[in-house]
């Protein structure tokens, strides 16, 4: 089915991503687009209904005032333009105002659409999408374990069954006892086709002496290609790859008047010569909606509400260039977190919570003695849409009980610090 859709020209505003989850919060779908998308294309879009000139702070690129192509007033579709006034045309709003429910309900009422955004359309058109594009082709997918992935199987199960040959590779990154967890639930109990590869050596290998995190997250994006290409050759008929792409993946890498946040692995990390054809089902799904989406599906809590875990894994959390020790203590010290979370009720209510190790030491004293060890950064923060965050404020007790149990039981360590900084300025992981 086609959803009604609003688009969204972002003109520099901080607030595209916010404006687009509350409308689809109305029952409508919406698409954030550059501003200088064509007027043809912006007509072409699936269900457009109306339009968005979202303008704000970022609008000046280059030293010019970024402009969006006066045919885009002549395509007769409704617009809203905030904070955007140009060509004997005003702006509706000088700026969004503190909570834009109101308005954009308003503007929502004046397109006289059918507001049928919700998951289980969402699903049944995906699914559809899904078969028209795989056709009797088989599907590689990614998958660690994750919310994003873990959905991705769900659906790709439903569209095309056992075309579909999921890869678990381990990469050393992961968080403690995660690949014996995976090959259990999905092997066992979703009844997936599953390959588990173990490249741990070969992954840190390629990551010695490497510090700058954007390199990292290339290097972790494109052996992950590798490693598939590799068992897709051992497979028959293998043409398309699946990957857990989201909304926010997409945002954050950028685009003229929003600037990167960071490259996401399965963004701006992907080989050119890269011999699949690409499967993303979720990519224009915000995090919350991924959940409803596995909600729907019948994966249990314990899989949807899964902590959310980067892509790289712990080789973001493992500071600067990454070693073998560090990592283990970044390992070890985010599973005392997580046992300790849970123990006090707050796994459930914390959205995203793990620990990072910086690549220098501090001078501490162990068994009356100096000691020259690693500090251990503890994180806890809740969202909606992991595009804002704000820090959980941990019981004092709890904290202390952690780093009692960090600083007795994880070999290298000497200290414990609680990072309070929200989303933004800082952003949820340290790199």
């Amino acid at each position: 089915m086609t959803h009604n859709m609003i688009a969204i020209l972002d003109l520099g505003s901080t607030q595209s991503a916010r404006i687009a989850r509350e409308i689809r919060a109305l029952g409508v779908y919406s698409e954030i687009h550059p501003h200088d998308i064509a007027p043809a294309a912006l007509k072409a879009l699936p269900g457009v209904a109306g339009i968005i000139l979202n303008g704000g702070e970022n609008r000046v690129v280059e030293g010019a005032p970024v402009e969006v192509d006066p045919a885009v007033y002549d395509l007769g579709l409704p617009i809203l333009s905030v904070d955007y006034a140009c060509e004997g045309h005003p702006a509706d709003l000088p700026a969004w105002p503190e909570n834009p429910r109101e308005t954009l309900d308003a503007f929502v009422e004046g397109l006289n659409v059918e507001r049928n955004w919700n998951m289980e359309n969402f699903i049944a058109a995906q699914v559809e999408q899904l078969r028209a594009q795989i056709g009797s082709r088989k599907v590689l997918l990614a998958l660690s374990g994750g919310v994003d992935s873990s959905v991705v199987a769900a659906l790709l199960l439903k569209a095309v069954g056992d075309q579909l040959t999921c890869v678990h590779v381990n990469h050393g990154l992961l968080r403690k006892g995660e690949p014996e967890q995976v090959v259990r639930v999905f092997r066992q109990e979703m009844g997936a086709n599953l390959i588990y590869v173990d490249a741990v050596d070969r992954f840190l290998d390629k990551l010695a002496g490497v510090s700058d995190p954007e390199q990292k997250r290339k290097i972790i994006g494109a052996e992950f290609i590798r490693v598939f290409e590799e068992e897709a050759r051992k497979l028959e008929g293998i043409e398309l790859l699946g990957q857990g792409t989201i909304y926010p993946d997409i945002i954050e890498s950028g685009t003229k008047t929003m600037k990167a946040v960071k490259a996401h692995h399965n963004v701006g990390g992907l080989p050119e010569d890269l011999q699949f054809e690409l499967v993303e089902p979720l990519k224009y799904l915000f995090k919350d909606e991924v959940r409803a989406v596995g909600k729907a599906l019948g994966l249990p809590d314990s899989m949807v509400y899964r902590q959310p875990f980067p892509g790289p894994g712990l080789g973001v959390r493992c500071l600067g260039a990454i070693t073998r020790e560090r990592l283990e203590i970044v390992r070890e010290s985010d599973a005392i977190l997580r046992e300790e979370f849970q123990n006090a009720g707050l796994a459930g209510k914390v959205w995203q919570y793990f620990t990072a190790v910086p690549d220098f030491k501090s001078v501490g004293v162990r068994n009356h003695a100096r000691c020259f060890e690693y500090p251990v950064i503890l994180r806890a923060v809740n969202t909606v849409d992991a595009m804002t965050a704000t820090v959980e404020q941990v019981p004092w007790p709890v904290l202390l009980k952690i780093t009692d149990r960090i600083l007795a039981e994880v070999k290298g360590c000497n200290r414990v610090v609680y990072d309070l900084s929200p989303k933004p300025v800082a952003t949820i992981e340290w790199e």
